[in-house]
């Protein structure tokens, strides 16, 4: 939880700090897990669209970008 805190932290306050993703997203890679926050701003709000695991399930959260 404290990696997850730490990532939602760095993410508010630098939330270009990351390369561009898939459809207009950013992606914040934790340190110690095989797990990324993958997120977009949308004017003043961050908007984490999934905390997903690097092997699986690959690009599962896709569909939640519609809506």
């Amino acid at each position: 939880m404290a990696e997850l805190d730490r990532a939602r932290e760095q993410i508010a306050e630098f939330p270009e700090a990351w390369a561009p993703y898939v459809s207009r997203t950013r992606r914040y890679l934790m340190r110690r897990f095989p797990f990324s926050v993958v997120y977009r701003k949308q004017g003043q709000k961050i908007q984490v669209i999934a905390v997903a695991h690097h092997r699986r399930r690959p690009g599962y959260w896709k569909r939640r970008l519609r809506a």
